[in-house]
């Protein structure tokens, strides 16, 4: 008895010692509050299941080092639950494993649990067969709650024993997505949850679109978002909807351009008590995916002016929609959104590919945007807790029409004494002009005279890190030493809190200060500060490829079931030309293949086998070799050919050329 008595005690002291070690989380208006610090996250949004379980630890390693402190991945229902009753959490299904590799890497894990998480998955993640048993789903029809409840209970499964509260990585909830319905709804979802275990420190919904009743404070904090573009979108025009507002500073944190095919015209209006919340982004666009009718090309710097603009119009959680691209994995049936299936689909997206255009894409390359982005993540790690708490003001106009190039566009966030201005001279696919003459006020202190030049987006610190002000960015501060980044075209003036003024400083990289503990750099050695050094990459290596069949008589392009084009199916890719690419033998474990080619949508078939596919938008076409299946030695490309006049939106890069043609196929390390 006394042994058992022992043994019970140690358990006890044990479990109280957990609980003392685990980090108290709180929020207020203005930001999350860990262990009593405040902080400024850095969410990015990954999909487990649409990432081989092999690739998971390296994967999270590299958000990790881009800077993201937080992530954000949905539950697709119909990914563990595609037929009723049988629940997959196999390979890269398995939750529970990812969430463990986060947790190694010391990254929180925000789950989107649905119902409906949308993510341009088939029915928005909802299984097929739940729209054929009589109920109404997202509705608190029983029968559906009774549905959903078994899914939570299964998610909960994979998270017993990693929430927070035990010393886990779960952090947070979502409940669905874009509900635009009552409040009601969610509060149902949350009780199940809560009923079956589920204790977090917050939960969280999307902010758009403004409920029809809210839900009582506190319970969830809205999360809002903002793109520089929408496939979404109804319009065949370049700039179609009312993106442009995303690249100008505003207190109304929510966008009106989000969802517009299912949500319609939407006002500038948050549901009453929301301005009272934090204000956290979960859907800034890392970048944008391609629908068949509308094919955005994104730009790096698309990403970087939402993320300057977000910050300065005064929020306090960056959260990238997406931050890693994926593949639909292989299923019974297809799992990606198009027009015809039962639940609401309105665009008809790639069968496989869900790369997104994002910092991390598809198969894990770097993209531009990656590193850009690093300098503000960089920036929000060691001056989050300062930034935090600064209100935000607007000296120029909230209020600007597509391509307005009046003003400067700019904001600044202060507090004590202390602050940060904004400046954001960019507007996706318009020229907004050098501006001349500026004058910038923060604190109480005006800034030198200054060009603004055209596509400027930067922050200038006043009052900060011993700096009276800069007109430089400041990146980092570790070990004493303060890191700024000096802005293409704008001559650096550093004014010292003790007097001195430093004028036309020029930049001398990590190796050697301007001024005291002050090292300035290049925009390239600020984006890479800190970052691990890399493998070099391998010069491109061309491929044998060869052409097996021409393209037979053009399919006939029919307009779908909500009003936009549908892609070609199945039976069309027996009219499509046929191409043969013979791959090398040996290592192919770090072999991205580049395919540049023009065309309607290519498919690429292993065996037979679909294994990846493109609707071209003038970017190449992508494929990690890695991934491919045994030993296979040649793969098997169908291209469907452009036709005139076709019903789609292709941006400026892409030839529209009548036709197809595959101009190379190259190899190249990721």
């Amino acid at each position: 008895m006394n042994r058992r008595m022992t043994l019970l005690a140690c358990l006890l002291l044990a479990c109280l010692s957990l609980e003392a070690q685990v980090p108290t989380v709180e929020w207020d208006k203005h930001s999350l509050i860990i262990d009593g610090r405040r902080t400024v996250p850095v969410m990015g949004e990954v999909h487990y299941s649409r990432i081989p379980h092999t690739e998971w630890a390296e994967e999270v390693k590299k958000m990790k080092q881009g800077g993201v402190t937080l992530i954000a991945c949905y539950v697709f229902w119909n990914h563990i639950e595609e037929e009723e009753g049988i629940f997959r959490w196999d390979g890269q299904r398995n939750l529970r494993a990812f969430i463990e590799v986060c947790g190694r890497e010391g990254l929180p894990v925000v789950l989107r649990v649905g119902p409906f998480c949308h993510g341009e998955a088939r029915n928005g993640g909802i299984p097929d067969w739940v729209f054929h048993k009589g109920c109404k789903p997202r509705t608190e029809d029983p029968l559906f709650l009774e549905y959903t409840a078994r899914l939570y209970r299964q998610i909960f499964t994979h998270v017993q024993g990693l929430q927070w509260k035990e010393g886990g990585p779960v952090l947070a909830m979502q409940f669905d997505n874009e509900h635009g319905g009552h409040g009601s709804y969610l509060m149902r979802l949350k009780r199940i949850a809560n009923d079956i275990g589920f204790d977090l420190p917050f939960y969280t919904r999307t902010g758009w679109p403004e409920l029809a009743s809210p839900v009582p404070f506190g319970e969830m904090i809205p999360l809002y978002g903002d793109y520089a573009d929408g496939f979404w979108e109804r319009s065949l025009e370049e700039t179609a909807g009312n993106y442009y507002k995303a690249f100008n500073f505003k207190a109304f944190r929510s966008s009106t351009a989000i969802a517009t095919e299912q949500l319609g015209k939407q006002e500038e209006r948050l549901t009453k008590g929301d301005e009272q919340y934090p204000y956290f982004t979960c859907e800034l666009g890392g970048g944008m995916m391609t629908a068949y009718h509308r094919r955005p090309y994104i730009y790096p710097e698309d990403a970087y002016s939402l993320a300057i603009v977000k910050l300065g119009s005064g929020s306090n959680l960056l959260g990238y929609y997406m931050y890693h691209g994926g593949t639909n994995p292989d299923a019974k049936g297809t799992l990606n959104e198009h027009q015809r299936t039962p639940g609401i689909n309105y665009n008809d997206m790639p069968v496989k590919t869900y790369d997104f255009q994002a910092p991390l894409g598809e198969f894990g390359q770097r993209n531009p945007h990656y590193y850009t982005l690093r300098k503000l993540h960089l920036f929000l790690q060691d001056f989050g807790e300062q930034l935090a708490p600064m209100e935000a003001s607007f000296p120029c106009s909230q209020e600007t029409a597509k391509g307005d190039d009046s003003f400067l566009r700019w904001s600044v966030r202060e507090k004590d004494g202390s602050g940060f201005i904004f400046i954001n001279n960019y507007e996706r696919l318009q020229f907004l002009t050098a501006k001349h003459n500026v004058r910038l006020t923060a604190c109480g202190i005006t800034l030198p005279r200054l060009t603004i030049p055209a596509g400027t987006m930067c922050i200038f610190p006043v009052r900060v890190a011993g700096l009276r002000y800069a007109t430089a960015q400041l990146i980092a501060c570790r070990d004493g030493k303060v890191y700024l980044e000096q802005i293409p075209g704008i001559p650096t003036t550093l004014c010292m809190e003790d007097g001195r003024t430093l004028k036309r400083v020029k930049a001398l990289g990590t190796k050697q200060p301007v001024c005291d503990n002050i090292y300035l750099l290049d925009s390239a050695t600020a984006e890479r500060l800190f970052l691990e050094e890399e493998p070099a990459r391998t010069a491109d290596t061309p491929l044998d490829f060869r052409k097996e069949k021409e393209a037979g008589c053009p399919y006939p392009i029919t307009i779908g079931a909500h009003g936009v084009a549908e892609q070609p199916r199945d039976k069309d890719f027996e009219e499509a030309a046929v191409y043969t690419i013979s791959l090398p033998e040996g290592d192919r474990s770090n072999l991205l293949m580049r395919i540049d080619y023009r065309g309607d949508v290519a498919r690429l078939y292993a065996d037979g086998r679909l294994i990846a596919d493109n609707f071209y938008n003038g970017r190449p076409f992508l494929y990690g070799l890695w991934r491919l299946p045994g030993e296979c030695r040649r793969l098997e490309l169908r291209i469907i050919p452009l036709q005139p006049e076709m019903p789609v939106y292709f941006p400026r890069e892409a030839d529209t050329t009548p036709g197809e043609a595959v101009r190379a196929v190259t190899l190249t390390g990721r």
